[in-house]
């Protein structure tokens, strides 16, 4: 009988400490839970409506006095990854603005979102935000995965993402942004493919579905903002729009005409992939780019660089180079010390000749 006691008291004391220790970790876990707000709240800035705001007119972007605008800008990596790196400031944004930028484009890898999670990110991007601002300078901000988002299969682990995460990215961004000019563009979608059939299908009634889903939401916080759809293959495809756009006003389209996207010559080739879109509807090069060899110099008038920059502005196509860092491919800086590699020369020419 004292054994049986013994055990019984040992038992009830035992709980008792288990039963504080899990009021204690419930509390630290899940305090004030009920208080947090379903999507990070927005943001006010003073200097929103600094810029001029951008929209879309027919098949041309316009600013607030109706003039027609036409982008020439470049990408920066990651900005999670600038950061780790050192060198996440306004030199950068100013050293951008230096070579001719208009349009500074921001590429969002869904693993930099989720590790650094969406409070902190959005510090990064508030701060790139106000950087530009001061500088004069617009931004895209691109949600940064390549792969089929319908049956969420991705080239590569930095790009896996899958529909709920990509719906609230752009939930938790337009409402942080609405209502500031800066940002004049949200790239839904980087580059859309299966990777010839790798990475599953989609069908283009499909991928329109989930963009069109994507802007209702985005509008219900920010009315304002261009959505820029892209097209498959990469990016580059834009032929699907002969029979269905996309339903929605006030949007632009994505092409990637990189060199080895199509054999030569490639005039005739973009005209009948992405160019004939420019006739109806705002269509922007969110990424061109590409090396130059020493046995292949860029002044020439038949190298792509002449071309394809040629080609665009002669149809009235935005265009953004690929990519102002040290290490990402095609390089247009050789270091963080800003001198520019080649590419990098080419891209200041062609932005400040116009």
């Amino acid at each position: 009988m004292q054994l049986q006691r013994i055990v019984y008291t040992g038992f009830i004391a035992l709980l008792t400490i288990c039963d504080c220790c899990f009021s204690q970790t419930s509390a630290k876990n899940f305090q004030a839970w009920w208080n947090e707000p379903p999507v990070p709240q927005s943001k006010t800035y003073p200097k929103a409506k600094q810029l001029s705001l951008i929209k879309v007119s027919g098949n041309k972007f316009i600013n607030a006095n109706g003039d027609s605008v036409l982008f020439r800008g470049v990408s920066i990596a990651d900005p999670d990854k600038i950061e780790h790196e050192g060198h996440w400031n306004k030199h950068l944004f100013e050293q951008v603005k230096n070579i001719g930028t208009m349009l500074v484009r921001i590429p969002v890898h869904p693993v930099s979102w989720r590790e650094r999670t969406a409070s902190d990110y959005l510090i990064l991007l508030d701060s790139a935000v106000s950087w530009c601002t001061d500088l004069n300078l617009y931004v895209d901000i691109d949600w940064h995965s390549i792969g089929n988002l319908e049956m969420e299969l991705f080239q590569d682990p930095m790009y896996n993402t899958t529909k709920k995460e990509t719906y609230e990215f752009w939930r938790t961004i337009s409402k942080h942004f609405a209502d500031n000019n800066t940002v004049a563009f949200y790239e839904l979608f980087n580059e859309p493919t299966t990777y010839h059939g790798q990475l599953g299908t989609v069908s283009w009634k499909n991928w329109k579905e989930m963009n069109e889903n994507i802007i209702h939401l985005i509008r219900s916080y920010d009315a304002e903002t261009i959505e820029l759809v892209a097209g498959f293959d990469w990016a580059y495809d834009l032929t699907p729009l002969r029979e269905e756009p996309i339903n929605a006003a006030n949007i632009a389209y994505v092409t990637h005409p990189y060199p080895f996207k199509r054999s030569q010559p490639w005039e005739s080739k973009w005209e009948e992939d992405f160019g004939f879109a420019a006739q109806q509807y705002p269509v922007i090069a969110t990424e061109i780019g590409f090396e130059i060899n020493k046995n292949d110099p860029a002044d020439g008038a038949e190298h792509y660089g002449q071309r394809i920059t040629t080609y665009l502005e002669k149809n009235g196509i935005s265009w953004v180079a690929w990519v102002y860092d040290p290490k990402w491919w095609p390089q247009m800086i050789k270091s963080w010390n800003f001198d520019l590699t080649a590419t990098g020369d080419f891209f200041k020419t062609a932005m400040q000749k116009k």
